[in-house]
């Protein structure tokens, strides 16, 4: 189906409106909201009889319909079903207007209740208007999760929307996902099989949310409000979801492991209040080890669909650079110790006027202090993203070159390599060792080359990232 322009998707989505929902009018405004990596998400503005009103429509990007690709989602029609069944169980979840259907050539997607409150994660771990809940907030989030995994799966129509996923076919699934990439990350591959061998499989699989985490629901002062992108459930071990609310990338530079505002008591003391089972924590780091292998892995597949489509944007390519983020989180909970961190060198003298350096740090400059005070919404989210991006262009250039030149000496020291052996085959040798079982995890030398790899990429990727912070505060001794 041909993507409409601006006016054609206005036209026809108040077309459907005005069908569809008895309260509306007419449609006043339509606008895209920032962020939302996998689908597309509109505040609308209506005409009521009673006045204005606002609603959420939520769109497979450009107005795809296809969902036989994603075999092992819900699709939109699910996410719909599952935020009604949901709301049915006393979780906070918004009310879910019209589905719709192919016929209406908007694509798929759903229309939904707006609701007022704040998602951002910076926000709710920092802000001054949250301090109160804060405290009580990790408890009342257990609560939440033990209501989603208590759902009636047959009784509530979701059979026909969800996949059956244990652990440890989620485990294999994902790194399956991230071979095919062709993409080797020898931290991947440490962290799958590290995973592997430390699985206990649970019979008592449930319905499971599989993003929930901070950023994915919405709080007042007062009370959560909503739970949302449900793109990912299935039915699986209900421990996914507690590891993921506290995998460190979702913390927002916040200490404490619930989503950098709660510990995992008060976590664990809410989800038993309501489930009636006892939680070990040990169990819930484990899933929080595999929240950031996912999400690492996950992130690279967004570079995939940057680079063969449907989405070009400079967003979906620069997720990909927050895989080393999962990573020096991995290597934290695994494999921590002392690490060799890069600094700039003097460089060779430029002889350009400017340099690529100057030209490169002149445009991010300008996104930052013209574009995004000049623009809002989705253009000043971008603009900030694209100033990120030349950000670490210019950390590229001036610490890439030696960081590849120190990963492939220690690989050929690692293996005995002589001067012949490159980096793409030492590398990819290393990778094929940890695939097959054939290289131990315990080695101290892998685990210091792997450690030293990942840290000296996040300090090019994101060095303010609190994973590179944790690693390096890390003193020698501690190995030992």
């Amino acid at each position: 189906m041909a993507s409409l322009d601006e006016t054609a998707f206005t036209r026809r989505l108040e077309e459907i409106l005005v069908a569809q929902l008895p309260f509306c009018r007419s449609l006043l405004a339509a606008d895209r909201l920032s962020g939302g990596a996998s689908q597309e998400t509109y505040r609308l503005e209506i005409d009521c009889a009673d006045g204005r009103r606002a609603l959420a429509l939520r769109r497979a990007p450009g107005g795809g319909f296809d969902e036989s690709s994603e075999a092992d989602r819900p699709g939109l029609a699910g996410e719909a079903q599952l935020m009604r069944s949901a709301r049915a169980a006393g979780v906070p979840a918004p009310e879910v207007y019209y589905v719709l259907a192919e016929e209406d050539g908007l694509g798929a997607g759903f229309i939904m209740e707006w609701i007022d409150g704040e998602a951002l994660g910076a926000r709710i771990v920092r802000g001054p208007e949250y301090a109160a809940i804060r405290p009580r907030l990790a408890c009342e989030i257990g609560r939440i999760l033990a209501r989603i995994h208590s759902i009636d799966i047959p009784a509530s129509g979701l059979e026909n929307y969800l996949t059956r996923i244990p652990a440890g076919q989620f485990i294999r699934q994902t790194w399956n996902r991230y071979i095919a990439l062709n993409t080797p990350q020898p931290m991947i591959d440490y962290t799958a099989r590290w995973l592997s061998e430390h699985l206990v499989e649970t019979e008592d699989l449930v319905l499971v949310h599989n993003d929930f985490r901070t950023g994915n629901f919405m709080i007042t002062p007062e009370r959560v409000v909503a739970v949302l992108d449900w793109e990912g459930a299935h039915i699986g071990d209900p421990l996914r979801d507690l590891g993921w609310i506290c995998t460190n990338s979702w913390r927002y530079g916040g200490e404490l492991p619930v989503g950098g505002f709660g510990s995992y008591e008060d976590l664990l003391r809410g989800y038993e209040e309501v489930s009636g089972r006892k939680v070990d924590v040990e169990q819930v780091r484990f899933w929080q080890v595999f929240g950031s292998f996912w999400w690492a892995v996950t992130c690279l597949d967004m570079v995939a669909l940057f680079r063969d489509g449907p989405d070009g944007s400079v967003e979906r390519a620069s997720i990909g650079r927050r895989s080393s983020e999962a990573l020096i989180d991995c290597v934290n909970m695994i494999i921590p110790g002392p690490v060799d961190l890069i600094g700039p060198g003097p460089g060779e003298p430029n002889l350009d006027m400017p340099g690529a350096d100057e030209l490169v740090a002149a445009v991010s400059d300008f996104l930052r202090t013209q574009v995004m005070a000049e623009t809002e919404g989705r253009t000043s989210f971008l603009a900030r993203v694209s100033a990120n991006a030349l950000d670490i262009v210019l950390r590229e250039l001036s610490l890439h070159s030696e960081h590849r030149r120190r990963e492939l000496a220690s690989l050929r020291s690692f293996y005995g390599s002589d001067g012949e052996a490159d980096l793409p085959g030492l590398r990819g040798r290393l990778v094929q060792s940890l695939r097959d079982g054939s290289q131990q995890l315990n080695d101290e030398r892998l685990t210091y080359h792997l450690r030293n790899t990942v840290v000296n990429q996040v300090a090019i990727d994101q060095p303010r990232y609190s994973g590179l912070k944790q690693a390096l505060a890390i003193p020698a001794e501690s190995s030992n």
